[in-house]
């Protein structure tokens, strides 16, 4: 783990780039992280987030300045701009289930190749992905999801990038840490080793590449 200024560690990523983003309605998105990227102002990403949140907040700022090529989603009923960008083709929309998109998630972060669900067997979320039969009952495969970047969002990080999260906050940003190649933290108190309590720590420091500086 390697402490960072945040103009640094968003320098890393290049337009086009693949690209998590914690939170849940801008509850636990790390809002300092998506400033510094509107600020670069680099374009055509992959964006793999729960929802589109607001204009203004979260990764809404994101689609404001139009920097989104694709967006991998639960939801973006409370984005307009975000629902005229795809009405209007500017950019791409893969709507996943709720539930299926964290467990996904989840198995990118696992080395697993995707999961087996029910949900969506028989709708168009079945179109063009294999059914499997498990006891007479079928299940559609679903492939993992995987990032080259993860932008997460802690209460507490140490200084070795161990991380804890506060309530809903939490919400997407532990299994996204776990399911990108490189991970940007941004914490709301960084403290001394020992501060966190080892079996407080939600995730632990070798998962985290970059620290963004309170400074």
């Amino acid at each position: 783990m390697k402490a960072v200024s945040v103009e640094e560690a968003i320098g890393l990523i290049p337009a086009g780039a693949s690209i998590m983003v914690g939170g849940f309605m801008g509850v636990g998105t790390p809002e300092r992280l998506l400033d510094e990227l509107v600020r670069q102002n680099k374009t055509g990403f992959s964006l793999i987030c729960n929802d589109a949140a607001t204009p203004g907040k979260g990764v809404g700022k994101l689609f404001d300045a139009g920097q989104v090529s694709k967006l991998t989603a639960t939801h973006i009923g409370l984005n307009p701009k975000a629902q005229q960008q795809m009405l209007g083709s500017q950019i791409a929309v893969d709507l996943v289930p709720q539930g299926t998109f964290v467990e996904r998630i989840r198995a990118g972060g696992c080395g697993l190749g995707g999961v087996l669900t029910p949900t969506g067997v028989g709708t168009l979320v079945a179109e063009g992905k294999r059914q499997i039969e498990v006891d007479g009952k079928p299940f559609l495969l679903e492939t993992a999801i995987r990032a080259q970047f993860a932008l997460v969002h802690a209460f507490l990080a140490d200084y070795l990038g161990n991380l804890t999260y506060v309530l809903t906050a939490r919400n997407f940003n532990p299994i996204m840490a776990m399911a990108a190649d490189t991970v940007i933290v941004s914490a709301e108190h960084i403290v001394p080793v020992g501060v966190i309590a080892p079996d407080h720590v939600v995730t632990p420091g070798p998962l985290v590449d970059y620290l963004i500086t309170n400074g």
